[in-house]
């Protein structure tokens, strides 16, 4: 054997491992499998970085040709299996995948449930139509009898903040108008709005807009939020310091994914990442106390972490780092940071939260201040959960807890809507 083979083996053999192997908490499962799939997106992200730097193409483009393969295919629209139809038409110039149960057995005169749904994916990522989303939304409509409108709002980097949440409440507010509810004889008093990831931020803003809006004569019964991402300043929660390179979503990646959505320059994402972003001087003292996880969560959340960072010097801000600023100060971005009399009208909540995801604090500390507000609301904290589990309950993957965690949400929808 020449040489130089033995030298290739040896790196493969080394450098593979190496570069798979992650170290992860004895209560996930099938490490191995998730170690696997953490370096296959890393290694799409590094591919897409490389493209990106040789002007070939935007890295989330790769990434998103790349993600196409993984998973299950979604069926595509205009079938009426097991009596079930899927349509993919416009509400409001957004394109929508509509699924309807069967018109019998219905309650109430025929009259049905409705869950406006947002997928997941950092705002630049995702689609209606991925298998383990349209999966996902025939089982709702089929086990809750239900009709369920999935959205398909525009992506990041071709369009930036605000644009997807305009997209999705324009939908929201489309859907909630009696006569599309009548005609899709859906009842106006059961109507729910939900997303996983980014599409939990989409859900918690839209819902809040609409319990707001006096023109929007019907209203959202319940919401239920997925591991939802809801504010951007504090990247140091305990969570974010406890799971920063926990699979499948990185403390790095979580800020530029905000940056992508801001339509900021990645230059920041250093100053995102720093333990004294939160102490900017152009943060109101108010509004660092809805995000004071201190107070806010669990002493078993807290653990032994303690707030980081110092107050910054006071400056002039400007340019990409005052539309960094002015983004993640807006509850339409950051629903974390909506004031008590307005989370006090929204609906009664079921949210979703891993113990090995970064985000797991940004739901927790949601839910403090729903309940501190009036809001009911359902907290289900999994244990042995990591971010995205939900989308890997199903072929190829089989991840136990994102078997529960659909049940848990089914169980929950069919109880409270």
């Amino acid at each position: 054997m020449k040489l130089s083979s033995i030298v290739v083996t040896l790196i493969l053999t080394v450098g593979v491992p190496y570069y798979i192997y992650t170290p992860l908490p004895a209560a996930i499962e099938d490490h191995l499998k998730l170690m696997l799939l953490d370096a296959l997106f890393r290694a799409m992200l590094q591919v897409g970085d490389l493209c990106q730097c040789l002007g070939l193409s935007h890295h989330i483009t790769v990434i998103r040709g790349s993600t196409l393969g993984l998973g299950s295919p979604g069926e595509m629209a205009g079938g009426q299996g097991g009596g079930m139809r899927v349509s993919d038409v416009d509400f409001d110039r957004v394109p929508v995948r509509v699924y309807e149960p069967p018109a019998a057995g219905g309650g109430d005169g025929g009259l049905r449930r409705a869950v406006m749904f947002y997928h997941g994916g950092g705002w630049a990522l995702g689609t209606t139509k991925m298998g383990s989303y349209d999966v996902l939304c025939r089982q709702m409509s089929d086990e809750l009898n239900a009709v369920v409108v999935s959205v398909e709002y525009r992506l990041a980097p071709e369009v930036h903040f605000p644009v997807q949440y305009e997209d999705c409440l324009a939908a929201a507010k489309h859907f909630l108008e009696p006569g599309i509810l009548g005609k899709l004889s859906v009842d106006p008093q059961r109507v729910a709005v939900s997303g996983d990831s980014a599409g939990g931020n989409l859900a918690a803003a839209v819902a809040q807009q609409i319990s707001v809006d006096d023109s929007v004569s019907v209203k959202f019964s319940v919401q239920a939020l997925i591991y939802p991402v809801l504010q951007g300043l504090d990247l140091n929660t305990p969570s974010y310091q406890q799971n920063h390179n926990m699979p499948m979503l990185h403390r790095t990646m979580m800020a530029r994914f905000w940056l992508l959505y801001l339509g900021v320059d990645t230059s920041l994402h250093p100053l995102l990442l720093s333990p004294s972003f939160l102490h900017h001087p152009s943060i109101p003292p108010s509004i660092r106390s809805h995000l004071n996880w201190t107070t806010l969560l669990p002493a078993k959340h807290i653990k032994h972490y303690k707030p980081v960072g110092m107050e910054m010097e006071s400056q002039e801000v400007t340019g990409q780092e005052g539309d960094l600023l002015q983004g993640l100060l807006d509850v339409r971005a950051a629903p974390l940071m909506a004031e008590q009399g307005v989370l006090g009208r929204t609906p009664r909540a079921y949210i979703v939260t891993c113990e090995y995801d970064v985000l797991r604090d940004d739901g927790l500390m949601y839910t403090r201040r729903l309940q501190d507000a009036g809001v009911a609301v359902s907290s289900h904290h999994y244990d042995d959960g990591f971010h995205g589990a939900l989308s890997f309950a199903h072929w190829p993957f089989f991840f136990d807890v994102g078997k529960r965690m659909i049940r848990g949400y089914m169980d929950w929808l069919q109880e409270n809507l």
